[in-house]
């Protein structure tokens, strides 16, 4: 049997470090929308699985909202659990690059030092070698591995399929799920039907994963746990296996160490979890947002049936004043670093130029849907108010007073989010005023709201009551660029 090389030795470990964390914190991602669809719609009642007992329905009496729908999963399942989406993410974006780069590094060292030769069939006859493989473990007994190589077929298969199909696949599938991808190449998430159709085969790749993972450790047990730890540690198998052993067990010990001491440090450090982990998340969503202009343009017939609410509107006087009189008093404050600040009311923001696009919609949640939005380009308020050329951000304040809307007692403060200049000279950034041909619904942001179509759905400020051009975000709310930055730990830039 050949001895195990060094590189497999090492990137094997650290797999099953990062798979621990993308698969627990992929978890609590799915605990923000526990439903799964094969359209882009989601329309509630008519997911194909659904991880809650919550139901909510089209024509519900009451008014809802998506974030209702949110489940609150065990720490032990989901990293970090108990309904932190932005910390979720946080971990499963920052453990992804480390994953990619140790399977590229295992990749290379598997073709360089001719390791290949053990895990790629080179012969159809792998098929059913495998399947009497396993029909031999069905009966209680070890196959025989293949003569001269460290695999039984079934391994050797099973290997193949786990490396070069399904580890790709789940990258591929997770890039479909990016707004600022399917923004600026629409056409590459029609190929798993959709973004939902990208999110419910990633799911399944997950339990794909799973299963794999059940199923190696059965047959560690089953070959030996002793021998395949020292296998997987020493690279050879020796007489005495206590080192190999030891080694392993200790290995995996300090992994379930990590992934506790990660959970409990996030629970208990948010804003500190939030900021380390930043630090590998932060530029990545950055350049991809940068990088991508958005190009979508749906057809009329795509505008979905049900459009999912997210947030309950202003719940104060001055905003039902504003709401009963048609927004006639509605004035738009723009200033800080500029020329020209301007207060407009709605007449003289769509004197600016309207442009329509029929866009998705993706919330950070999960759920997406179809709309066709109708508003003033950004990129014409900037050539109005004619922004410093020390300004690098658009801070955006709502009407919307979180201390009487949000149901969580420790948040507070009126909501508001950011921009970097370049996103708001994106020419489907957009201040909305129009939603499916008519004037935007109270729900959906009345009078004004922001559409930032590269962006995640909680980027796109409702209710809007000012525009700031600053040159930092560091005095603006608590410093992270938004209120769900500062309360939820959110990511600043949102392309991914």
């Amino acid at each position: 049997m050949p001895e195990t090389p060094l590189f497999v030795i090492v990137t094997h470990w650290l797999n099953v470090l990062f798979l621990l964390l993308m698969a627990r914190s992929g978890i609590e991602v799915l605990s923000a929308f526990p439903k799964l669809y094969w359209q882009d719609d989601c329309p509630p009642g008519r997911e194909w699985a659904r991880f809650s007992r919550k139901a909510f329905g089209a024509d519900s009496r009451r008014m809802w909202s998506g974030e209702d729908e949110e489940e609150s999963w065990s720490p032990i399942l989901a990293m970090p659990g108990r309904q932190n989406l932005g910390l979720g993410r946080h971990w499963h974006f920052a453990t992804v690059p480390f994953w990619v780069f140790t399977g590229a590094v295992y990749l290379v060292g598997v073709f360089v030092s001719g390791w290949w030769r053990y895990l790629v069939p080179t012969d159809w006859a792998i098929v059913p070698d495998s399947i009497r493989a396993v029909g031999t473990y069905l009966h209680f007994q070890l196959p025989e591995p293949i003569p001269g190589e460290p695999y039984e077929p079934a391994q050797k298969l099973a290997y193949f399929l786990v490396v070069f199909g399904l580890a790709p696949f789940q990258i591929l599938t997770g890039a479909a799920m990016s707004p600022a991808v399917l923004a600026r190449w629409p056409w590459y998430g029609r190929l798993f039907g959709g973004k939902q159709g990208a999110r419910s085969l990633h799911f399944l790749g997950l339990l794909a994963f799973a299963g794999f993972v059940v199923l190696h450790t059965f047959l560690v047990v089953v070959h030996g746990p002793a021998k395949e730890l020292t296998l997987i540690t020493l690279g050879a198998e020796t007489d005495e296996h206590s080192v190999g052993l030891t080694i392993g067990l200790v290995l995996i010990g300090v992994i379930v160490v990590a992934t506790v001491a990660g959970t409990v440090f996030s629970l208990r450090r948010k804003r500190a979890a939030q900021q380390l982990l930043g630090t590998v998340v932060h530029p990545l969503e950055r350049a991809l947002s940068r990088g991508a202009r958005s190009r979508q343009h749906y057809p009329r017939r795509r505008i979905s049936p049900y459009f999912r609410v997210n947030g309950y509107p202003p719940a104060d006087s001055d905003y039902d004043a504003l709401a009963a009189d048609g927004f006639a008093g509605y004035r738009l404050s723009i200033g800080g670093l500029v020329e020209r600040p301007v207060s407009l009311s709605l007449p003289e923001l769509t004197a600016l130029g309207v442009q329509s696009q029929t866009t998705e919609h993706n919330c950070i949640q999960g759920w997406t849907g179809v709309a066709e939005w109708s508003g003033v380009p950004l990129s014409r308020v900037l050539e109005l108010v004619r922004p410093l050329s020390s300004a690098r951000y658009v801070v955006f304040y709502a009407m919307d007073d979180k201390g009487l809307t949000d149901k969580h007692p420790d948040r507070y403060g009126h909501f508001y989010g950011s921009l970097e200049i370049a996103l708001a000279e994106d020419p489907q950034t957009i201040l909305a005023v129009g939603m499916n041909g008519v004037p935007l619904p109270v729900e959906h942001g009345a009078p004004v709201r922001l559409r930032a179509e590269t962006q995640l759905g909680f980027k796109m400020v409702k209710w809007l009551r000012g525009i700031e051009f600053v040159d930092s975000l560091d005095s603006i709310g608590q410093g992270k660029g938004g209120w769900r930055e500062d309360f939820q730990q959110y990511s600043t830039s949102a392309g991914l």
